[in-house]
């Protein structure tokens, strides 16, 4: 009976982690702002911990449900 809202989760999980990470990865090879008014280097690093963790929690319910 949860096997449906945890796969739906997992699936909004994983799609806006691997976004996130592919944003992120294409903004720092062009050299653009992640964030504007942040340090590049906090914005990257803010921005791939919170990707990673949305996949990472995506791909659990995904794998689990």
């Amino acid at each position: 009976m949860e096997s449906g809202p945890a796969g739906f989760a997992g699936t909004a999980f994983t799609l806006f982690g691997g976004a996130l990470l592919l944003w992120t990865g294409a903004r720092a090879v062009l050299g653009a702002p992640v964030v504007e008014g942040v340090s590049p280097r906090a914005a990257v690093s803010l921005s791939l911990l919170f990707g990673a963790g949305a996949l990472a929690i995506g791909l659990w319910l995904l794998l689990g449900a």
